[in-house]
């Protein structure tokens, strides 16, 4: 079973989720984060995706990138998901472009599943 970190790039607290919510209706062509327009519509998680979280026998956990950068201590290209390897180690399993390269949950989730298969 894999364990992959998933980082938006966008930053957590309420504060910063309205900023996000009103930015996705006022100018979703200039969003920064297609992590977020993948699994999530503008005030909910999609339910595509989440059908596929929740079913996944992998192991998911979700940060945003000031989370993720307190946990880890580590920077990376946002969004990123991220294979944890062992204690130490992570792995890009998609960068910032291979996910740019999705339109739509369902092709995200096919590449997520493909790439799954081969570990």
């Amino acid at each position: 079973m894999a364990k992959l970190i998933f980082v938006y790039n966008a930053n957590s607290g309420k504060m910063n989720a309205a900023l996000d919510i009103a930015h996705k209706i006022i100018s979703p062509g200039t969003y920064q984060c297609q992590l977020c327009q993948l699994t999530h519509s503008t005030l909910s998680e999609r339910d595509e995706w989440k059908a596929f979280r929740q079913q996944s026998e992998h192991e998911f956990i979700f940060l945003h990138k000031d989370e993720f950068e307190q946990t880890y201590s580590e920077q990376f290209d946002y969004p990123v998901i991220l294979q944890q390897a062992n204690e130490s180690e992570l792995i890009i399993f998609l960068d910032a472009t291979a996910i740019a390269q999705h339109s739509n949950s369902r092709s995200f989730i096919n590449i997520i599943t493909e790439k799954l298969s081969h570990l």
